[in-house]
């Protein structure tokens, strides 16, 4: 019997990358799309809405020690934040890589 190898062809990694692209706008910008008219709030004040329906003498544990005081502000430090995660978690896989490379020699 011959065995017969259908060949596929590779996707470059530009292909990949574009879309891998591609399909993050798509899933940003979709709830946009069919949500018009939905307010996007935060996680936070969902939550203290609801403890309040249920308790309303309800007094957190404790207070913020810095209250921004804008909610752009309060946007700019979630940026920040993510921002130096992703700095910090870029950094040690590519730390990583670094050095499995050295290791095996490679001058990729």
């Amino acid at each position: 019997m011959e065995d017969h190898v259908i060949k596929r062809p590779k996707l470059s990694r530009l292909n990949i990358n574009v879309l891998l692209i591609l399909l993050v706008v798509v899933i940003t910008v979709t709830p946009l799309i069919f949500a018009k008219d939905a307010e996007f709030g935060g996680a936070d004040s969902a939550a203290e809405e609801a403890i309040t329906e249920m308790q309303a003498g309800y007094k957190p544990w404790f207070t913020p020690l810095f209250k921004p005081a804008s909610s752009e502000i309060e946007s700019l430090g979630f940026a920040l934040q993510a921002a130096i995660g992703a700095g910090v978690i870029g950094y040690g896989l590519g730390y990583l890589r670094g050095r499995k490379r050295g290791k095996d020699g490679e001058n990729k």
